[in-house]
């Protein structure tokens, strides 16, 4: 290594100076495309979670990249074929709805325009915004194969759509129908059950006057569309009424209603009595369904009365509540209002337009209907064993944290048909095709005149449900139907799928997870993922969630460029922990850029001061400090390892960084300026090389520059390292372990210093009883005396007599002792000891109470009991010498 390349690394570490260049060179390179790749593992693959093209990604998605780079540059060091396959998703509703508010600034809407002209603007504003996205990903450090990007609704993700669309409508799980939908008056389209959000809300409780009952309602307007009253079946109150049909009077003059008994009926709301309008609410189109009752339909797709309303035609629903209880109140129909009563409202979750429950003719997918494709089984059931006990001769998938078990097998017992339509124009048009009496479904449009497409399209959570299999083909011919099957013949299908893991946030388990889950196992008989990792929401540094209108954003790219994009990373992986929110402040930004900069500044010192060099170890000349160095790292590479494959990365991230910051630069790198080890550059070079590696996946940009300082070849494609070689340079030495006991004897006499606030230029005298260690602490004395602990005279001897007047210590069975003579404090001395013994009797009670446990001692291997029972002798020992000690003072 020559020393003009040497001097590239500069005094600090300025990111902006390095990251474009390091991440051109990776591209260049070919190493994030898995077919320049060994496959000495195995395969693996996550394909990204495709970030809407609506806009600019936030510090959700810098996590959610953070944290699956790290398993690709990992797995991909580890020897794995790696695969992440990027892309985008078309967003339907939210795109359409951007664009709509453009256009309307222009005085334009999507009708004046006409669909084809609309949707020409959509796809050049998803273009622009898709090339926005692709940079910040690029920012993050993703290390993604752009070759193989793939988008929502581009042609091979159409015909995968249209595909399993026909093979649903062929099975009998697709079908068309009317029932009560969540509506959507400003999106004017159908919203999935889980698509909507519940606010609660503080409003009025209406009680009526309702023919011989007494009932209350938060809705008194949807009155004009009741067909029928309903009790539970076990309330004695109304017993005799059920089955009987009663007039009513009403606003618009008087109606019959039947009465019903429904289990769904709750005794304890109001009057126990509940209106029954089966056209606008899905509980009560169940009902009626259930009972032979007719629906009457009084809102329209606007959110509006409809003409069969009379005098109330026209109105909002609010409107029209308000003219309604006007006009009960005037015929004396309400019995009295309630004022504060909470409850909770349904919300569009794009909009927050207030959803309207109304029947429409729409696109379901039948959850319910076994079929042979399922062996037998429904969607609902297969969806359920997937996660449960595995299908399809697979393995369940393994949700991280598992506790979402419980909430995904909730949904899946809960889930009903699922309306795919939607009454928007951007997205996957149905494929279904018209002309007269005829229905045409299949992957292209039929030949000949006269067929007209079906106007809706497709939910978006159809098409990104398809995402581990559809992006898994490149080009629209490698997607076919064979023998009832959607068949992919593509060597990157056969090779990665089911992928790995699946990183996406908790908040889209529903969403997105179980409807990737539904889709596969459909399609093509395999489930989409081994693994499912859920991180929670980025907050703000309060706990609150972040957004514009409360000012508490904190910007990715504005953070990337303010301290550098490895900062970044790690402060959204640095405290957190699978399926939990974490807060985030600008100031645990900062404080990592610290971290980063300590390590380049760890690794200035070494490559310019101390220098490379990769020639043989010789063990037989390592100093104790050397193989207690050698011991750390052996352990940190074992554990770094253990942790991610564990998905614990937050945990192997401050492991490294207190290794880093503590072990190697606080004590190893100061040791190495006293330590005359002939392997002592050699030892560095090693150590540092894989500290770099193990830091890579974390900080992927400022390992590879230093990386680059001192090696011709690229950091992304080394090799994991491993903590064989350790273990070799070690053999049976025992100074290892025994130069623990040095470092504690250090720390020791710094403390004490510190705690009598003895100057630094004060110089002290120690005196040790090292017992059986006595030749091997002599062996260190130099380090003793020289790593900041300002003695001027240290004796070191086997055994001795108690000293009085000095300041005593324990490490192991050594005995320390600090004559300070005048700069002692008798009393502040006792008092440390005291709470010495206190902690140490309270530690030692622990863990005879965990050994008088015997479900601990039955179920316990035997080494860790072994451990325990070293641990009650070893503190017992010190428990003794304390009281010694405080006897002596006293």
């Amino acid at each position: 290594m020559s020393k003009e390349n040497i001097e590239k690394l500069a005094k600090a570490y300025i990111p902006k100076a390095y990251e474009d260049a390091v991440y051109k060179k990776w591209e260049h390179s070919g190493a994030f495309n898995s077919d320049n790749l060994e496959s000495r593992k195995g395969d693996y693959c996550i394909v990204m979670p495709p970030p809407n093209v609506t806009g600019t990604l936030h510090m959700g998605h810098a996590g959610m990249l953070a944290y699956e780079d790290i398993m690709i540059r990992f797995h991909r060091m580890d020897g794995f074929r790696t695969l992440w396959l990027p892309g985008t998703d078309h967003a339907a509703i939210a795109t359409q709805t951007k664009v709509e508010k453009i256009i309307k600034e222009d005085g334009l809407t999507r009708h004046s325009l006409g669909r084809e002209e609309f949707l020409k603007k959509v796809d050049e504003f998803a273009q622009k915004s898709h090339d926005t996205i692709e940079n910040q990903i690029k920012k993050i450090g993703s290390s993604c194969d752009w070759s193989r990007e793939a988008f929502t609704l581009d042609k091979t993700r159409n015909k995968a759509v249209n595909s399993v669309f026909k093979l649903m409508y062929e099975d009998g799980l697709v079908y068309r129908g009317e029932r009560v939908v969540n509506w959507c008056p400003r999106c004017h389209s159908t919203l999935a059950d889980d698509e909507v959000e519940y606010e609660e809300v503080t409003g009025k409780l209406y009680w009526l006057k309702y023919g011989p009952f007494v009932l209350a309602t938060a809705r008194p307007e949807t009155k004009l569309g009741d067909t029928a009253v309903a009790v539970h079946p076990s309330d004695k109150r109304y017993k005799e009424m059920v089955g009987k049909d009663y007039e009513i009077q009403g606003v618009l003059g008087k109606f019959m209603v039947k009465v019903i008994a429904d289990r769904s009926v709750d005794m304890e709301f109001g009057s126990g009595v509940v209106k029954v309008t089966p056209a606008h609410s899905l509980i009560d189109s169940e009902m009626a369904t259930r009972h032979g009752i007719p629906t009457k339909k009084i809102i329209n797709e606007d959110g509006k009365m409809m003409d069969n309303c009379g005098k109330y035609a026209g109105m909002t629903t609010l409107e029209a509540r308000e003219a309604i209880v006007e006009d009960m109140q005037e015929m004396g129909l309400i019995d009295h209002i309630e004022e504060d009563y909470k409850h909770k409202l349904s919300l569009c979750y794009r909009c927050d337009t207030v959803i309207e429950p109304l029947p429409s003719l729409q696109w379901f997918i039948d959850v319910n209907k076994k079929t042979d494709k399922l062996l037998g089984k429904s969607i609902k059931e297969t969806c359920v064993d997937a996660v449960k006990k595995g299908v399809f001769k697979k393995e369940k998938i393994n949700i991280i944290p598992s506790r979402f078990e419980k909430n995904y097998f909730h949904w899946m017992d809960n889930l009903r048909d699922w309306c795919v339509s939607r009454q928007i124009w951007y997205g996957h048009r149905v494929p279904v095709w018209y002309k007269d009496e005829e229905i045409f479904v299949g992957v292209e449009a039929p030949k000949g005149e006269g067929w007209v497409q079906d106007e809706d399209t497709l939910d978006t959570w159809f098409s990104s449900g398809m995402w581990t299999f559809s992006t898994l083909a490149n080009k629209p011919e490698q997607i076919s139907i064979k023998d009832g099957k959607l068949y992919i013949d593509s060597e990157d299908f056969r090779n990665f799928h089911p992928t790995a893991v699946l990183e996406t946030g908790y908040d889209i388990l529903f969403f997105w997870v179980a409807r990737m889950i539904i889709m596969t196992t459909y399609a093509i008989n395999d489930i989409p993922f081994k693994n499912v990792y859920l991180h929670g929401l980025v907050l703000d540094e309060k706990g609150k969630k972040m957004s514009k209108s409360k000012g508490n954003v904190i910007d990715p790219l504005d953070m990337i460029d303010k301290y550098g994009t490895d900062a970044t990373r790690l402060s959204l992986i640095i405290g957190s922990t699978p399926g939990n929110d974490m807060k985030l402040s600008e100031e645990k930004i900062e404080g990592l850029r610290n971290m980063v900069n300590k390590l380049w500044n760890i690794s200035r010192y070494i490559i310019q001061t101390i220098g490379i060099d990769k020639s043989e170890i010789k063990k037989e000349n390592l100093t104790a400090a050397d193989q207690a160095i050698i011991v750390k790292v052996q352990d940190l590479i074992d554990e770094i390892k253990k942790d991610l494959e564990g998905y614990r990365f937050s945990k192997a991230a401050e492991y490294l960084r207190e290794f880093s910051r503590n072990d190697f630069a606080d004590w190893y790198l100061e040791i190495t300026k006293y330590d005359h080890s002939t392997e002592k550059k050699k030892v560095l070079t090693l150590i540092l090389s894989d500290l770099l590696k193990l830091w890579h996946p974390f900080a992927p940009f400022i390992t590879e520059t230093i990386w680059s300082n001192f090696n011709d070849s690229l950091l992304l494609t080394e090799k994991w390292p491993s903590s064989k070689k350790y273990r070799e340079l070690l053999g049976h030495s025992k100074e290892a372990s025994l130069f623990g006991e040095i470092i504690e004897i250090i720390k020791g006499i710094r403390n004490v210093r510190a705690a009598h606030k003895v100057a630094p230029d004060k110089k002290i005298e120690v005196v040790i009883y090292a017992g059986e260690q006595t030749e091997f602490i002599r062996s260190q004395e130099h380090l003793i005396k020289k790593l900041k602990t300002g003695i001027e005279k240290l004796t070191i001897t086997e055994k001795g007599e108690c000293l009085k007047n000095a300041v005593p210590l324990t490490v192991g069975e050594i005995e320390i002792y600090l004559p300070l003579g005048s700069l002692i404090d008798s009393k502040k001395e006792k008092l440390r000891l005291e709470n010495e013994l206190e902690q140490a009797e309270e530690y030692l009670a622990s863990i005879e109470r965990k050994l008088k446990n015997q479900a601990f001692t039955k179920n316990a291997p035997a080494e860790v009991i072994a451990r325990e029972e070293k641990k009650a002798a070893s503190t017992k020992s010190k428990l003794s010498k304390t009281k010694a000690l405080l006897q002596q003072l006293s």
